[in-house]
């Protein structure tokens, strides 16, 4: 029997012109080779599968090929490139840096650069994973890179350029290596389906191209896969059930969905798709993908982006043709929140089944936003007249909206409730309730809002940390509460230690003075007058500013409408002076017997 070798072997570049997707940087390499001006030192770098070690391979071949051709390539026929192909060649040398990543292994490698090449031009070294060396290995190795023998060029290969140290990679020219298109693997992939006289779709091959992630060895080593599930037919079907890969079909069946209001078809076909085995999280990310490639098919300079086959493409079109832009940009906002969030949920399948019902609900009618949902009437017509009212008038409407919704509903359920009562009786009482309150509630009529405490209109700090509307602060300062007929007495500790609460609900804008104020202790003059002293004059121009504020809160946690609040700034003889620790620790020793003798025996001192 043959022996079997893997396409990623077999179909290995052996020249620069069969390097696939990297063809700036093969040019420069063999431009290089023709003009003779090599660099002491490259570094290859780039994600796995591009290339990287293929290409050392062939640069280090060209460089030493005694007959190179007028293009850069090796000649193949020389002893130098023979000695390679037959990997027995004295002067290329390749180091796998992640075995042998020790101080010891470099020098070792350092002796060998003092031995001159027996045949060809150069000595190479070609250090793969040159990332996995240790720090000490890499200073080892620094000089040696400097300054190597002018018969030595060292070719380094990493995935991981940032772990590299400084000091190597300004010693070395540095190619960055791309990754390979999907148009790029699919040819690539025919032309191997073509030597090995493979059938394929096209479709297939694309699906095989996207789940290599821009790697040419991780794209034959699906293709190799595939081709074995397949047995030498690669058809698009059973390419998804080898590789697991959730089908397009799914995708556009969503959208379609979602476009049509059907959030419970959405559901039940989410339900199928996890039930065979596929990961929420991922279809919500193929999903985005989906719709940004539908997105980009609504423009014809955008078509180019999208990296499928013809008919694929196709559909991508026809489907841009029935969304809407704002739906699309819409859906793709919604499913990148939940990509965030994926991680951090809970319960992640309902994250999902939310994110899905959301956007199903975008363009559906008479909705104001997606999964808006509709409000009852009573609501919106309330809206309407908060609309139309001023900033004053909307607020006491509301309250009163409230207050008479609760208030005058007791009667008709009272009624409704009562043995002796007959059906007319509840609807007539049910019926003058509801003319009540839309007379008491009409926000233009000249009649008081009964039942309605204004007491509470007033501005206080609750009301800045849970509304978000704000008025001018000067307007604040004479903001004063309607007298509602409270007038319970307090105490000097009561009104401290609502003074300590009302600082602890002052929101984060007033922090700073919130800490100030709870040096304060407010004092009750003559009852219900309440003093304020402070000691300068900073202080006291922004107790002036949220004065009435003050007042309201007091009102209100106190429930006396009596009092009255006077700021005023501390006379000299009334600031106290701020011992200093040693006064207090003298202090403590004066009066307190016990410590002095304490500090005495532990020879305590103050630092």
């Amino acid at each position: 029997m043959k022996e079997y070798i893997v396409s990623a072997r077999k179909y290995r570049p052996m020249s620069f012109d069969a390097v696939v997707g990297q063809e700036a940087l093969t040019t420069t390499l063999k431009n290089a080779v023709k003009s003779g001006k090599l660099a002491h030192a490259y570094l290859f770098c780039g994600p796995r599968g591009v290339g990287k070690t293929t290409c050392a391979r062939i640069f280090a071949k060209a460089i030493n090929c005694q007959h190179p051709t007028a293009d850069g390539e090796a000649c193949n026929e020389c002893e130098s490139c023979k000695a390679f192909n037959e990997q027995r060649s004295y002067n290329i040398f390749e180091l796998d840096a992640a075995s042998n990543n020790s101080v010891e292994n470099i020098k070792a490698l350092m002796e060998q650069t003092r031995i001159p090449p027996q045949v060809g031009k150069y000595k190479v070294f070609i250090i793969d994973e040159v990332h996995m060396l240790s720090t000490a290995a890499f200073n080892a190795f620094l000089k040696t890179l400097e300054e190597p023998p002018s018969h030595v060029i060292f070719i380094l290969a990493t995935t991981e350029k940032h772990k590299i140290l400084p000091t190597i990679i300004s010693r070395c020219q540095i190619y960055d290596f791309e990754r390979m298109t999907v148009p790029g693997i699919v040819k690539q992939l025919k032309m191997v389906a073509g030597k090995e006289g493979i059938s394929y779709e096209e479709e297939a091959l694309n699906v095989i191209a996207e789940k290599a992630d821009g790697g040419m060895r991780d794209a034959l080593s699906v293709f190799d896969q595939a081709a074995s599930f397949c047995q030498g037919d690669i058809t698009y079907r059973k390419v998804i059930e080898d590789l697991n890969v959730l089908d397009a079909d799914n995708y556009f069946n969503i959208v379609d969905l979602c476009l049509a209001n059907k959030p419970a078809d959405v559901m039940v076909l989410l339900n199928d798709i996890i039930n065979k085995g596929f990961d929420g999280g991922h279809l919500v990310s193929g999903l985005a993908a989906h719709v940004r490639n539908v997105l980009m098919a609504k423009d014809e300079q955008t078509l180019p982006l999208l990296q499928t086959s013809k008919r694929q493409a196709e559909r991508y079109k026809e489907q841009a043709k029935r969304c809407p832009a704002a739906f699309l940009y819409k859906a793709l906002k919604i499913m990148n929140d939940c990509d965030i969030n994926y991680r951090q949920s809970g319960n992640k399948r309902l994250l999902v089944e939310l994110t899905l019902i959301e956007i199903s609900q975008i363009t559906q009618p008479d909705d104001e936003g997606a999964a808006s949902g509709r409000g009852p009437k009573r609501l919106k017509s309330l809206f309407k007249r908060l609309k139309s009212a001023q900033p004053s008038e909307a607020r006491q409407v509301a309250e009163a909206e409230t207050h008479h919704s609760v208030h005058n509903a007791r009667p008709a359920d009272e009624a409704a409730t009562q043995g002796g009562g007959n059906a007319a009786t509840q609807q007539q009482s049910r019926e003058t309730a509801r003319q009540q309150g839309q007379a008491t509630a009409r926000p233009g009529g000249p009649a008081p809002l009964k039942g309605l405490k204004l007491g509470r209109i007033g501005k206080t700090f609750d009301n800045l940390r849970h509304r978000s509307e704000e008025r001018n602060e000067s307007t604040a300062v004479t903001e004063e509460v309607k007298d509602n007929g409270d007038r319970n007495a307090f105490t000097s500790e009561q009104l401290m230690t609502q003074w300590l609460a009302m600082c602890n609900r002052m929101p984060q804008q007033m922090t700073g003075i919130a800490a100030r104020l709870k040096n304060i202790t407010p004092a009750i003059t003559e009852f219900p007058h309440v003093e304020v002293v402070v000691d300068n004059q900073i202080l006291y121009d922004d107790i002036i500013k949220i004065k009435g504020r003050i007042r309201n809160t007091l009102v209100q946690a106190l429930r006396n409408d009596a009092i009255t609040l006077d700021v005023r700034q501390a006379k000299p003889e009334e600031i106290k002076r701020i011992p200093t620790n040693r006064e207090r620790f003298d202090e403590l020793k004066t009066n307190n017997k016990a410590f002095e003798k304490l500090s005495e025996q532990l020879g305590l001192e103050l630092n």
